[in-house]
């Protein structure tokens, strides 16, 4: 049997490796798709009659259809994050339910963010592929309700869904509702993840929103108080 020359199997090692390194990102990148002006990593298909995304440092105005959506909060979850998630993972996988894009994830408004134990999330939901699939109700920790019709001020963020982006996504948002008479902010804001963990962070994206209504409408007490 003929051996390979040093030099030919130390290319073909090196050649092997770094097929091994680039397969995760070449994999990446062919899931990325286009829209709105936005690119993301398709990491699980969106809800029927989703609107466009919208890009990253743009502010726009994003209409959303109803849509069922199983939710559960920091409070009924008994702890953060990751049980929240672990509840609605369960909830799925229970139901056979398919995963789905984006992750929505609430945050408190109001004075209740205000409060030392109310900084962060404070809910999470998963949204149903069809308005129509599976029952709506209570299943443990976890609430399926149907989300209706709602309008939202949006801004495309990249990077990991940390605090710090989300908190500086709201403020780009804010400004623009404040340089604006067209709409006024209506309820506590959100932001939408659209990849999982083994997207690389760089490549995430999301939207961080604030819903919003016509300024020409009849403002109420929960108007004033979802801004914060």
């Amino acid at each position: 049997m003929r051996v390979l020359p040093k030099t030919v199997r130390t290319r073909i090692a090196v050649f092997i490796g770094l097929a091994m390194l680039l397969a995760p990102g070449l994999l990446l990148i062919g899931c990325v798709r286009i829209s709105g002006g936005a690119w993301y990593v398709a990491s699980a298909p969106l809800p029927e009659g989703w609107p466009e995304l919208t890009p990253v440092g743009e502010v726009g105005i994003r209409e959303y259809p109803q849509y069922r959506a199983a939710s559960v909060t920091r409070g009924t979850a008994g702890g953060g994050t990751g049980r929240m998630f672990n509840a609605l993972f369960e909830h799925i996988q229970r139901n056979d339910i398919a995963m789905t894009a984006p992750v929505d994830m609430g945050y408190a408004a109001g004075e209740e963010a205000r409060s030392p134990d109310a900084a962060g999330m404070s809910s999470m939901a998963f949204l149903y592929r069809t308005a129509d699939l599976g029952p709506t109700g209570d299943d443990g920790p976890v609430r399926v309700e149907d989300v209706p019709t709602a309008t939202y001020a949006s801004v495309g963020v990249r990077g990991s869904y940390s605090q710090k982006n989300f908190e500086k996504g709201l403020a780009t948002v804010r400004d623009w509702l404040a340089d604006q008479e067209a709409w006024r902010s209506q309820g506590p804001p959100r932001y939408l993840g659209y990849n999982g963990p083994f997207t690389l962070w760089f490549m995430r994206y999301g939207e961080v929103q604030v819903p919003v209504v016509e300024a020409t409408s009849t403002p109420n007490r929960s108007d004033e108080e979802g801004d914060g």
